[in-house]
């Protein structure tokens, strides 16, 4: 008599379909166990079909189930010898369904493409329109007429895809809004008097690189704001000291989403404790969510170095690398940028640039460009608040201050917060130029339209990026990604596995949050029962545990800066006005260099046993040292 790991083991399975009522096809799903037989099958077990979970109950190798009529059919099934998975294109004829099988690795090849040809031609709009072309090609099956339908689908299908996304219009209404109120700021003179108020400490190149450092940790709360803001306003500080645009991108990046990610009240934290609150009560650990993310923050090795790092780099003066060039170029020649490489070189900008100077006759006053600032902070946390409210929360005993601030931020809408802010600062920009009669209602009208046109190629750019992370999703990039690492292995290695799946991942997606998203509920469970299965006792198992929790995000914090389709870093080279390829060039190898020195410490630290403290401090010797031996003084220094 066979026993049931015999019988039960799922290796392979085929499918086939037939139309089925409505807008329903009924799937048939043949499977085959370890002997290759179907009679080997029975049971019930769980399948994922297109995104949505189906309890399957097998007689002699088969059964059926429906699903929604559509172009493609994804079936995954989690077996015990690894996952197994098959995409199709559906095609019917008559009630006859035909399935043209799409080899997984192709998948990848969307993304890729769109990487390696941004990489090399440094011309990243045709760059992501090809790779999207690419991927809308392989799912109409690889044909003649494909490729021309494909091609119409870039627009018709993707690109208005992302723009009828509620979340992806707010945010190119935040950025327009915040480009609006940085033009008005600028025309009303309120932006060179933060100037001249920051001069007299940003009174050298290093200061001034100082100074944004600082910014980039106060505008904690969301990503996206801290890059448009700080961005934005230090840019004209830091071109009086000749300061490279690709270093200002990248003190501007790398301080964006790694502070967001380690702060306790931000937007990107109540994601991260709803994806711990719903794996820790389906494995039953007795422990919040919020207690557990502060313990993974011992674990939150490289948004941490990342942020010292750059310290390191500013107070010391030194630079390494394409950095280095960029930084010597800079000093020397006084030319911000490479030669030809970006838009502000061209007479076209500069007559832009002129027409958002100071008005003649402009009052220098730095509270007409630093209130409309704060009153944009001041309103996103308040709408934050407002958003999340739940006076439930608020009157629980068992949560601390912090705790209950984190459950609000975490129901909050940050989307609808961010619109309110942006939208106040416009009209704070707007007051206050017209009280001071500045400018009149057209002129303050004609500067935000010029600040709109500031943002329409990051905008261009935004919407094929999520274009192209549309495809992706389509395609089940990610899944393809996770099932390439998946199997048996240590529990002691999961931190690194999960760093290095959650950097290809956000790599290749462009995105942090869908990585999250995606890896979260595969990875906790699955590192919880990896311990488990080694009898590791709690001691042992919970640290495990809680540097996974943090491997999720720093890993996609990473991936996201080294990607050239990730929107923060898009967003990073708008706002500096620097040549997008050239800002992910020589971010590179910085984020390179933290990456590796945190990969070893998040595995060093769970195989010694080291406190978190110690490892910060071996970390942030390593740092000092690569910085010392691989770093060179910048020209003038």
């Amino acid at each position: 008599m066979r026993s049931f790991e015999s019988v039960g083991i799922i290796k392979s399975f085929d499918l086939d379909v037939t139309k089925g009522a409505e807008d329903q096809v009924s799937l048939q799903v043949i499977a085959r166990g370890i002997g290759g037989l179907p009679s080997e099958i029975s049971g019930e077990h769980l399948f994922m079909v297109n995104g949505d979970s189906v309890q399957m109950n097998f007689v002699n190798g088969q059964a059926k189930a429906s699903t929604k009529a559509g172009s493609h059919l994804y079936v995954k099934h989690n077996s015990r010898v690894g996952q197994i998975s098959q995409f199709s294109r559906v095609t019917m004829e008559g009630n006859k369904g035909v399935l043209t099988n799409i080899p997984p690795w192709t998948s990848l090849l969307p993304p890729l493409i769109a990487i390696v040809m941004a990489l090399l031609l440094k011309e990243v709009f045709m760059s992501l329109f090809i790779g999207i072309w690419v991927g809308a090609f392989i799912l109409n099956g690889f044909s003649l007429s494909g490729l021309v339908s494909s091609f119409l689908q870039v627009l018709q299908k993707y690109v208005l895809g992302a723009l009828t996304d509620s979340s992806h219009l707010s945010v190119i209404v935040f950025s327009m809004m915040i480009g609006g109120m940085v033009a008005i700021i600028s025309r009303n003179g309120g932006m060179a008097g933060v100037v001249n108020q920051l001069a007299a400490y940003a009174n050298s190149a290093k200061n001034s690189q100082l100074i944004t450092w600082f910014l980039g940790l106060a505008i904690f709360f969301d990503d996206y704001a801290n890059t448009l803001i700080v961005g934005n306003t230090v840019r004209p500080v830091t071109d009086r000291y000749r300061v490279s645009r690709e270093k200002l991108a990248y003190i501007v990046d790398s301080t964006a989403a790694p502070v967001a990610a380690i702060a306790f009240v931000t937007t990107w934290i109540g994601a991260e404790l709803d994806y711990i609150d719903g794996a820790s009560k389906s494995l039953g650990i007795g422990e919040s969510a919020y207690s557990m993310f502060l313990h993974s923050l011992s674990y939150s090795f490289y948004p941490v170095l990342t942020l010292i790092f750059i310290l390191m780099l500013i107070l010391t003066q030194k630079d390494y690398g394409p950095m280095l060039e960029a930084e010597n170029r800079a000093r020397l020649t006084g030319r911000l940028s490479a030669s030809g490489a970006e838009i502000a070189d061209s007479g076209e900008l500069e007559e832009a640039m002129d027409e958002l100077a100071p008005v003649p006759g402009a009052p220098l006053k730095w509270y007409n460009g630093l209130f409309p600032v704060l009153t944009v902070i001041v309103v996103t946390i308040v709408g934050l608040l407002y958003t999340g409210h739940d006076a439930s929360i608020w009157a629980n005993p068992e949560l601390g201050f912090f705790g209950k601030l984190s459950e609000v931020i975490g129901k909050s809408d940050s989307y609808t917060a961010l619109l309110w802010s942006s939208l106040c600062g416009v009209a704070v920009a707007m007051m206050m130029t017209l009280a001071g009669r500045i400018m009149t209602l057209t002129g303050c009208m004609n500067a935000m339209v010029e600040g709109f046109k500031t943002m329409l190629p990051a905008i261009v750019i935004l919407t094929l990026a999520w274009s192209l992370a549309q495809i992706t999703k389509d395609m089940h990039t990610a899944d393809y990604l996770t099932s390439l690492v998946a199997g048996n292995i240590s529990a002691y290695w999961m931190p690194l596995l999960t760093f290095i799946m959650a950097a290809a991942i956000a790599f290749a997606t462009g995105s942090s949050w869908g990585t999250m998203a995606i890896l979260y509920p595969l990875i906790l469970p699955t590192t919880w029962a990896l311990c488990t299965a080694s009898d590791l006792d709690s001691s042992t198992c919970m640290p495990i545990f809680y540097n996974v929790i943090s491997c999720v995000l720093a890993g996609a914090v990473f991936g996201d800066h080294c990607s050239p389709i990730s929107d923060t870093t898009i967003l990073s080279s708008l706002a500096t006005n620097c040549n997008h390829i050239d800002h992910v060039r020589t971010q590179l190898p910085y984020a390179m260099t933290v990456g590796f020195v945190s990969v070893f410490l998040g595995t060093f630290s769970i195989m010694v046993g080291l406190p978190a403290i110690v490892n910060y401090g071996i970390g942030i010797g390593v740092l000092f040292l690569i910085v010392n031996l691989l770093g060179k003084k910048t020209a003038g220094v």
